[in-house]
């Protein structure tokens, strides 16, 4: 398995992270491990916002905002 090394992080942000890591009975190499593949399961936002342009130009649909708001408030109802 390949392994990642990560430099130049202040003690603070590594305490942080080993307590976090501890407070779930981790070792901080499991609590990071678990970090980093859940972060790469889901799209960062610039992937995100790509698809929604790209499915919106495919379909050459458009809302407004206020429709999205008053189709919410009208579930709420």
């Amino acid at each position: 398995m390949p392994a990642i090394t990560v430099r130049n992080i202040s003690q603070v942000t590594r305490d942080e992270l080993a307590a976090r890591a501890a407070f779930r009975g981790q070792s901080l190499q499991e609590y990071l491990s678990a970090a980093l593949e859940s972060m790469a399961a889901k799209p960062d936002l610039d992937q995100l916002l790509q698809a929604v342009r790209s499915r919106k130009a495919a379909t050459g649909t458009s809302i407004s905002a206020q429709a999205i708001l008053d189709n919410r408030d009208a579930d709420r109802r």
